[in-house]
């Protein structure tokens, strides 16, 4: 077991929207947060998340050993968030290779890599390839490293709920891809709780993380447009009409999320929020806290559908 208190805790990846709430789980432990990112100017927003002193930051590149390397001087344990759907398999092998190799040779005594649910060697999709590739990585450099493996995850800056929120509140007609995938989505609190707890459990465990409920990806948008007061429209679009809409540049879906879309992305087996002790927290108990920006009246409206 480690203790957090007054350690030093390099977080790959912290000045993004899962980093902020680990680097807030892990001060509240006590530890000492070292947040490695490309540009250090981009993450004075997680500075005020611990006491005086408690939070710094160092410039790294996890496709780039030698800042890698430096990130770790006189840390006691790594995590890494860092994952892309650009440039996927130079960030999420190569970069998860950098960071477990490091890791190692700094003799650090934990290590937690954030992979995801759709992780698998022979996906359709490069997402899901590199992100396998990437596990395996870490297991060959570091063996007692956690891997965890979260479904879709929310939070109030969630680029998930957030974007659907944004279409059913702006479109008529709101159409909905891969209507019939089921997600379990997680919360991002209990993620970071996650993080915290596997950095001073027993390592070397691969763990799915998922919320209380399940929700197909229609499911999904009418809890939205319900708890917005929107009575819209949701139509399925099937994969042979969504197709088209990978080829537009910059376009609601690429080839490869599409891809993703032909899975499932549920826990398989235990979930590992409970055998890290979290109780998963479901959407509902939090959403409402920003979900209003969506109705039209805000926090003076209700949900009926408007």
């Amino acid at each position: 077991m480690n203790d957090l208190d007054g350690k030093l805790v390099t977080i790959f990846g912290g000045s993004g929207f899962v980093g902020r709430y680990v680097v807030q789980a892990l001060c509240a432990a006590g530890a000492r947060v070292r947040v490695a990112v490309r540009d250090t100017r981009s993450a004075v927003i997680v500075k005020p998340l611990g006491n005086l002193g408690q939070v710094s930051l160092c410039a790294a590149d996890v496709t780039m050993a030698d800042t890698v390397a430096n990130a770790l001087i006189g840390a006691d344990m790594a995590v890494n968030l860092v994952g892309s759907f650009a440039e996927m398999d130079a960030i999420q092998r190569g970069g998860a290779a950098n960071v477990a190799q490091a890791a190692a040779r700094a003799g650090l005594s934990a290590l937690v890599h954030m992979s995801a649910i759709g992780a698998d060697a022979d996906s359709e999709a490069e997402y899901g390839r590199s992100k396998a590739d990437g596990e395996a990585a870490v297991r060959a450099a570091f063996p007692a490293a956690t891997i965890l493996r979260p479904s879709i995850i929310f939070g109030r800056e969630d680029r998930f709920i957030n974007r659907f929120a944004g279409l059913i509140q702006m479109l008529p007609v709101v159409p909905v891809i891969g209507a019939e995938t089921r997600f379990q989505p997680v919360f991002v609190g209990d993620v970071a709780r996650a993080v915290a707890a596997a950095l001073q459990g027993q390592g070397g465990q691969t763990l799915e993380l998922g919320g209380p409920q399940v929700f197909s990806m229609l499911q999904i948008n009418k809890w939205i447009a319900k708890a917005t007061g929107h009575r819209k429209l949701l139509l399925p679009i099937p994969d042979a009409m969504a197709k088209p809409l990978t080829w537009i540049p910059g376009g609601p879906i690429s080839a490869d999320q599409l891809k993703m879309l032909a899975r499932d992305n549920v826990v398989a087996g235990a979930n590992g929020l409970d055998t890290l002790g979290i109780i998963a927290t479901p959407l509902e108990a939090v959403a409402h806290d920003w979900l209003t920006l969506y109705r039209k009246h805000g926090r003076f409206g209700d949900t009926a559908a408007a």
